[in-house]
């Protein structure tokens, strides 16, 4: 069992959050299809404003658009291991593990366990490699990163989809980190 208490912000559980707050946490419930609320967000409940914002951004980037979920959770899964953010690689990494039936066709494949599976498509296995690579080195980004996407049969609004996640999970993996939450003991227990 896992403790989801952070040592530097403080925890704001559904039952003690201000009316704004629950409203947002009920969002976030309702539009990940979870009845609960991840750690990630109780350890910003203290401040309706950032919290509002961050969910705004994660819901935009992560729960919207054309790009995959399924693919989505694969690059901020990669991106949050090899940052080594444990709570984002592990509740990420369930998720996408969790999804990986829509690939394999079984549930006995963690698709986490190896991303250059033949499970994982070809076009899937690019954005991971190249939106890994604009996340730890944006600097080091190059046309050619862009053109090797449209070559996969990504549009120009995939692309910028893509990119986006580069940002937000450069964005959730210091929130985890710098609040030192634990991953949430409803993600890690058998069901």
């Amino acid at each position: 069992m896992c403790d989801s208490m952070s040592e530097r912000f403080k925890i704001v559980d559904y039952q003690s959050a201000s009316p704004e707050v629950k409203a947002i946490y009920e969002e976030t419930m309702k539009e990940m299809g979870i009845p609960f609320v991840l750690n990630w967000f109780k350890c910003q409940g203290n401040n309706a404003t950032v919290l509002r914002g961050n969910w705004e951004k994660l819901r935009n980037t992560m729960l919207r658009g054309k790009v995959p979920f399924v693919l989505k959770q694969l690059i901020i899964y990669n991106i949050s291991n090899l940052k080594g953010c444990d709570y984002c690689s592990q509740a990420h990494g369930i998720i996408a593990d969790s999804l990986g039936k829509s690939l394999t066709g079984t549930d006995d494949i963690k698709l986490t366990a190896d991303l250059n599976s033949t499970y994982i498509p070809s076009s899937y296995r690019k954005a991971i490699e190249v939106v890994t690579k604009c996340a730890l080195a944006p600097r080091n980004t190059t046309d050619a990163d862009f053109e090797s996407l449209r070559d996969e049969g990504y549009s120009l609004e995939e692309v910028q989809e893509l990119m986006a996640l580069a940002d937000l999970t450069n964005m959730i993996n210091t929130i985890a980190d710098i609040s030192g939450i634990q991953i949430d003991n409803e993600l890690v227990e058998p069901r």
